[in-house]
């Protein structure tokens, strides 16, 4: 039986990471994630909805927006199943958080605050071989100085982190490891070492939700698992379309070279009336 959720589900993701009262594992998660850069004391939640720049514009609605003590805004994704031009997406999502930077008085004189995007995929980031993390900043393309440190974009892929529990180094390390195993632990590991991981255990335990919101979370997994049921059995109905067109292929230069119905249906494996028909 498991005892812990499933953080990749879009609900439990912001219930761990998106609440006000456990705000203190976001800062944390993001400590570690940027450990030797920069210190974040507080965040602020924002509205995750971003509002259209102009008429007939798009809305944008991230998993979690929230501003930092220094004024810097981050935005953090869950992503559990693969999305077409997901890089594109998180360009999209960054660059419009630094647009509503601007301001309508004459005085503004674009002091921009940063804006950093930190997206978790369940899947590789357009297929690249596995990399866990992929930190993409504005940098002089000769040079490789930075130009600007008003954008970054840091894309986390679970699939790629291969390390045990005894292997992982960093604290960041370990949050990836309880977030990826999280489904199947029996307990959460590091307590000793980091105590936010004993309130990520309290959070996280199946045990904790309401009735109203366990309802919420198993029809939210159950859609999911329906999902990757639907995308399993489509690449196993490609695949076999492919072995079949293959053999008949086979089959029409077989039968072109005069062999005889009986050898080539014995070779491909398709039918006497089938090769017939070719």
């Amino acid at each position: 039986m498991r005892r812990f959720i499933n953080p990749f589900s879009d609900v439990e993701f912001k219930k761990i990471f998106g609440q006000e009262i456990n705000k203190e594992l976001l800062i944390e998660f993001l400590n570690d994630l940027l450990e030797g850069e920069k210190r974040i004391e507080d965040i602020r939640f924002l509205d995750k909805e971003s509002l259209p720049l102009y008429e007939n514009d798009r809305t944008g609605i991230y998993d979690i927006s929230c501003q930092t003590d220094a004024g810097e805004h981050f935005i953090v994704e869950m992503q559990n199943i693969r999305q077409v031009h997901f890089s594109e997406r998180a360009l999209y999502y960054l660059t419009r958080a630094l647009a509503y930077q601007g301001e309508k008085s004459a005085q503004w004189q674009f002091e921009l605050n940063a804006v950093y995007g930190v997206f978790f995929m369940n899947f590789r980031l357009n297929g690249r071989p596995g990399k866990l993390r992929t930190d993409v900043v504005l940098t002089d393309r000769e040079t490789h100085e930075q130009f600007s440190d008003k954008l970054r974009f840091i894309f986390l892929e679970l699939p790629s982190f291969r390390k045990e529990e005894e292997e992982c180094e960093t604290d960041f390390e370990r949050w990836i490891y309880v977030l990826k195993n999280m489904e199947t632990l029996k307990r959460i590991p590091f307590k000793a070492r980091k105590s936010v991981f004993e309130k990520l255990e309290k959070i996280a335990d199946l045990s904790s939700l309401s009735k109203a919101e366990r309802i919420k979370y198993d029809a939210s997994i159950k859609a999911y698992r329906d999902h990757l049921a639907t995308i399993a059995y489509g690449k196993a109905e490609g695949k076999a379309e492919g072995e079949r067109n293959k053999q008949i292929e086979i089959a029409r230069k077989l039968k072109a070279k005069g062999l005889s119905i009986d050898l080539i249906t014995e070779t491909t494996g398709l039918s006497v009336e089938e090769v017939k028909r070719l």
